[in-house]
């Protein structure tokens, strides 16, 4: 399924929302928590095994993104939306089959498999298109679409709690909310592939450079250049840094201030946890809009260099003043999402706009590998201190100072990003012929 083409006097300003549609969706898997206990109570779980459904969801994302990527860029934002809302929203119908029967292994399928499928190809699915349609600022039109993941939790948490307070929390609560899920989401989505369009032109917009501008490199030559690792691993220390304390956020800031005079409050921590969520979304957008100013480079090197500042004054400090440490760690997560949102358009400045969204999709393994690497560091760290004697801030030290080191070579990574030498570029000819291939085959 190809996207029709925008007709004349489009506004490029509708197709952020096409993509808002779809990441605001599919940004409820950071919401899974939701549903752990009461699963946990009706089906006998322990919490590792309500755990899976969200692991595997994760994993399948990044696979799925990865392995994904050349198809979305050759059938088109439409097609790709439409197969992320079909698996993202059949994903939790199967989920809801699994609970309504009791049939675990139902809703690891479901939601783990079949909707994590989902979620990496809707993530990507916005985003050479964004990038085509905003040339002159990638950041920030990935940025709004990238948000939307970051924020879908923020609807989807007090929206999935209430309707298990209504439909109660037994099995048959959990499916028939499962089941709303599923149907509302596919009825959302499909506000996105409805409104998404290609632009016309390589030129969308009067004065703004050309969508094709620039290098262009495809995704199979991409992955064989320094470029892409040294972006992989960019990308692998910012998040791994990030979720390190996103993970582990309500615990972490409790233990820190156990032993002092003002100790945290079951409330309190909640309270903290949801001001990330906030960083972490509020950086999505802001950061990457900056990094149109600055750019792509210099704002990774704040990402990278003032987040290991920032791990280092709450390894130093953090147990001894509450502001500071709360302070530090919403800079730190506003980093994690600026990071997400700012590396289409660091690909596109390196890669161009020719595969952009394959591109991406191979470089988020690097969030597959983080998201077991960071809550692994910060939770092992942890448990082996604890065993050996230790409390409080003393628990995160050690794991403090091997983020700061990680940040240390995501930053030494990002200075060793050069252009992309010429014999990978895809010569223009070849470049204008797939361009009006791919126009002429969506009219």
């Amino acid at each position: 399924m190809s996207p029709p083409v925008a007709p004349a006097g489009w506004s490029r300003w509708l197709v952020p929302p096409a993509a808002l549609s779809v990441h605001l969706s599919i940004g409820q898997a950071y919401a899974w928590s939701v549903f752990k206990p009461p699963l946990e109570s009706a089906l006998g779980l322990s919490g590792t095994q309500s755990a899976l459904p969200f692991q595997l969801a994760i994993v399948m994302l990044g696979l799925s993104a990865a392995f994904g990527g050349t198809l979305v860029e050759r059938n088109g934002p439409r097609w790709a939306m439409t197969v992320a809302l079909i698996c993202f929203s059949s994903g939790f119908l199967i989920s809801a089959l699994g609970a309504a029967t009791e049939q675990y292994w139902l809703i690891v399928l479901g939601y783990g498999f079949v909707g994590g499928i989902g979620l990496g190809i809707g993530y990507i699915s916005p985003v050479s298109t964004l990038i085509k349609w905003f040339p002159d600022r990638p950041g920030m039109a990935t940025g709004i679409a990238i948000m939307g993941f970051g924020g879908g939790a923020l609807i989807a948490s007090p929206w999935s709690a209430q309707m298990l307070e209504s439909f109660g929390s037994d099995h048959s609560g959990i499916a028939l909310a499962f089941l709303v899920h599923g149907l509302s989401y596919a009825v959302f989505m499909s506000l996105g592939v409805l409104l998404v369009r290609v632009p016309r032109t390589e030129k969308p917009v009067e004065g703004a450079p050309s969508a094709v501008q620039g290098p262009q490199v495809s995704a199979n030559s991409a992955v064989r250049t320094p470029q892409f690792w040294c972006l992989w691993i960019v990308l692998c220390m910012n998040v791994t840094a990030g979720i390190g304390i996103l993970e582990k956020a309500a615990p972490m800031i409790t233990d820190f201030f156990k032993d002092t005079s003002t100790p945290v409050s079951v409330s309190a921590s909640a309270g903290f946890v949801a001001l990330l969520s906030a960083a972490n979304m509020a950086g999505r957008i802001g950061w990457s809009s900056t990094s149109d100013l600055i750019g792509r480079k210099n704002i990774y090197r704040v990402y990278l260099g003032v987040g290991a500042v920032m791990y280092a004054l709450i390894a130093m400090f953090g147990d001894s003043s509450k502001p500071l440490f709360v302070l530090c760690a919403l800079v730190i997560l506003s980093f994690y999402g600026g990071g997400f949102a700012t590396i289409p358009a660091y690909l596109k400045d390196l890669f161009g706009t020719y595969q952009v969204g394959a591109i991406h999709g191979r470089l988020l393994t690097a969030w597959s590998t983080a998201g077991v690497l960071g809550p692994l560091i910060v939770n092992w760290i942890a448990d082996r201190q604890e065993d050996a004697g230790k409390h409080g801030s003393a628990l995160y030290g050690l794991s403090f100072v091997i983020m700061i080191g990680l940040l240390v070579v995501g930053f030494v990574a990002n200075e060793l990003v050069r252009p992309v030498h010429t014999r990978h570029h895809i010569p223009a000819p070849r470049e204008a012929a797939d361009v009006e291939r791919q126009q002429s085959e969506s009219a």
